[in-house]
């Protein structure tokens, strides 16, 4: 098993890193240029995995509007701010994204409900369907398109900074509540959703996180982006820890689906990660956790 984790992390992190080269460097100016299609993609297959948990139930929401809404809200805030960039005209700043992607959600849900509508036939399930289907949206669409929007702050740089600063957290909180957990852990922290975490895990995924954080804004981005290029130590210590906890969350979160659906994976197609939601879970928590902090100027250039 820890062959095939390892087999497939490097299967996976190996183009990613490639693909996030390609982005800051070769992209004439347009950033997302070439990780909005498989940001596209992978939103599409983890919206089939949730849907795929969903049918357990007797009740199963129309599957196509579900699709056609996720894609919509994800592309919503990352095609304005690159054809905005396409022009040379100034960035448009993370506010101004989170307005196209709540008009392209309010379209989801429309869209939806006139699906709902033609489908009726009988009174007891469609409030359900309703429900089902504006989750499988904004779980994995909507969450997406504001991880994705980190790519769009402030600059090139710093767009792409914010953007592996969440993935950079996050993965080492893991890293240090899978060691902690391993060497201390002995008080389960939420046992019928995840036996294997302990509240000892959870304290060193948010140290780790914290450290994880500092290191990263303190001389990861000056390396990369110029000696200059600081933000504040203390600032650097709460994203660490808002972003940790927020991971936290979303482990969790994935973990409560995936038990009342009695999976152990949300997919068995990638042997010893899972499925896409496997991987993605703590980040799509950690994302609008992120982008606060970005928008509130917690972390990034110093103003």
């Amino acid at each position: 098993m820890l062959r095939w984790r390892l087999l497939m992390a490097a299967a996976i992190l190996l183009p990613v890193g490639l693909l996030l080269w390609l982005d800051v460097n070769r992209n004439a100016g347009i950033p997302g240029l070439w990780l909005i299609p498989i940001g596209a993609l992978v939103m599409v297959l983890a919206t089939a995995e949730v849907l795929d948990m969903l049918s357990v139930r007797e009740v199963v929401p129309a599957k196509w509007p579900v699709f056609a809404g996720g894609i919509l809200v994800f592309l919503s805030g990352c095609i304005p701010a690159m054809v905005r960039a396409a022009n040379a005209s100034p960035p448009l700043s993370p506010v101004s994204l989170l307005g196209y992607t709540s008009a392209a959600l309010t379209m989801a849900v429309a869209l939806i409900f006139v699906v709902e509508m033609v489908r009726y036939r009988e009174p007891g399930k469609t409030t359900l369907q309703l429900a089902l289907a504006l989750f499988a949206v904004v779980y994995p669409g909507f969450l997406m398109a504001l991880l994705a929007q980190l790519r769009f702050v402030v600059d090139n740089g710093w767009g792409m900074a914010a953007l592996i600063s969440v993935i950079f957290v996050v993965k080492w909180s893991d890293t240090a509540a899978y060691a902690a957990g391993k060497t201390w852990g002995r008080h389960k922290m939420s046992p019928r959703l995840s036996p294997g975490k302990t509240v000892e895990g959870g304290i060193g995924a948010i140290c780790g996180a914290a450290l994880a954080s500092w290191v990263y804004f303190q001389w990861l981005v000056p390396l990369a982006l110029g000696a200059a290029a600081r933000t504040s130590g203390w600032g650097c210590i709460a994203y660490g820890i808002i972003v940790g906890l927020a991971g936290m969350a979303g482990d969790l979160a994935e973990s409560l689906l995936k038990r009342d659906a009695g999976r152990k994976d949300s997919s068995r197609w990638m042997p010893g990660l899972g499925g896409v939601l496997d991987i993605l879970d703590s980040l799509l928590l950690a994302a609008p956790a992120a982008l606060f902090c970005w928008i509130a100027g917690l972390v990034g250039p110093i103003r």
